[in-house]
């Protein structure tokens, strides 16, 4: 029996290196970059004001205060988007608003609220408060200077790495391609959602669960029908999945018992496992195999036994079949409110709730087979065989949401 660092260590091993395209960049949320991206413009791209208020020369303003305030003659107006030809020149000032150029002649912007106009004379502004040289000024570069690096290979390209070269004029980029997974569930007592129920049978939830975990992993799911347990449906759908699909995630049918086929159908294919059998709990009967370029992840039938080996050795390779740097899952520190035991052999990945004060807390039972306590949870905690965590001590949480 393999430990967790061994599974994926082979697992990861046996990936083959990324394939790339190249996509839009308003296309390339949850991608993974595949190149350097090298920002064509400076960001800002041009000196521009960060307040709405006035341009004008600091050292005019030197002496302003609200008793004596510092008369200045306006000479124009510039948006954003616009730009003033002229150039300010002592006494003189320019309306100006939040992202509009600099005028030339212009070191400061007054604030608006710094400023009075009297209806009377509307081409006169009065400056309450002096501005230090470049006051409320943002500088051409400041942000990104012109052929800055700004994504590097294995870059997940969330929404703010999106905003960012979108920001810099970048069109397209290249990404590494996200692989096509397959969902089958295997049991003969499994029927679909909203289909009536005969005695001894149940609906099947993995396939259900697992299809946004791989979306939010970069993966494209494609779910194929419930497989009965029987040897030749079982290698028919196994041929049929690896036919679509990059890679194939099964559920239930790894075992040792008399119904579960899933590992000899996957040989009969031509397929090679790798390996079988974890010392994590819950999921101790994960298979892995290769079929050529293709893989094969085995996952027990029990729902929070899928839940967990996917996250912890499915995840992962998705994750590195796109090139991506960060493979784990988010970490986060919290204090526990409520002990947590591990009388057992195996580690035990137990489901907690993490709250927004840094507090852990079970979720529930912990057994394989208990949903509630998953739909409960947003975190886990690796507890250690014969392991006990007492009330305030410091735990990792391995967070999903």
């Amino acid at each position: 029996m393999l430990t967790l660092e061994e599974a994926l260590a082979g697992i990861l091993a046996a990936l083959p290196a990324p394939g790339s395209e190249r996509v839009r960049v308003l296309n390339a949320f949850q991608r993974v970059l595949a190149e350097d991206v090298l920002a064509p413009v400076a960001l800002p791209t041009f000196d521009n004001s960060s307040m709405d208020g006035y341009a004008a020369r600091s050292a005019d303003t030197a002496s302003a205060n609200p008793h004596q305030p510092v008369s200045l003659r306006l000479i124009g107006r510039v948006a954003a988007g616009e730009h003033f030809h002229g150039e300010i020149k002592t006494g003189e000032c320019v309306r100006i608003f939040t992202g509009s150029p600099l005028p030339a002649g212009a070191d400061a912007v007054v604030m608006q609220e710094d400023t009075r106009v009297e209806p009377q004379s509307p081409d006169e502004i009065f400056i309450l408060e002096p501005v230090k040289p470049w006051e409320n000024v943002r500088f051409r570069g400041e942000d990104i200077k012109c052929n800055t690096l700004v994504g590097r290979p294995g870059e997940w390209l969330n929404a703010a790495r999106i905003g960012l070269l979108n920001a810099v004029g970048t069109g397209e980029v290249s990404v590494n391609r996200r692989p096509l997974v397959g969902l089958l569930a295997t049991g003969s007592e499994l029927k679909e959602a909203g289909e009536p129920l005969l005695p001894g049978q149940i609906y099947e939830s993995n396939r259900a669960a697992l299809a946004p975990l791989i979306q939010n992993a970069g993966g494209i799911p494609k779910m194929f029908p419930i497989v009965s347990d029987d040897p030749e449906a079982t290698s028919i759908a196994l041929e049929k999945a690896f036919s679509d699909s990059d890679i194939v995630v099964t559920c239930g049918g790894v075992s040792v018992g008399e119904m579960d086929f899933v590992k000899s159908a996957f040989e009969q294919l031509g397929g090679n496992l790798q390996f079988w059998k974890v010392a994590i709990k819950p999921g101790k009967p994960f298979v892995f195999g290769r079929c050529g370029e293709k893989f094969l992840f085995g996952l027990p039938g029990n729902p929070v036994s899928a839940f967990v080996t996917f996250l912890l050795l499915v995840r992962p390779a998705l994750l590195r079949w796109q090139g991506a740097h960060e493979l784990g899952l988010p970490v986060s520190p919290g204090t526990l409110f409520e002990p947590l035991e591990n009388s057992g052999s195996r580690r035990h990945f137990m489901r907690v709730i993490l709250d927004s004060e840094g507090g852990v807390r079970s979720a529930g039972i912990q057994a394989s087979h208990i949903l509630r306590s998953l739909a409960s949870a947003n975190g886990l905690v690796d507890v250690p065989p014969q392991t006990s965590f007492p009330v305030g001590s410091v735990v990792r949480v391995l967070r999903w949401d």
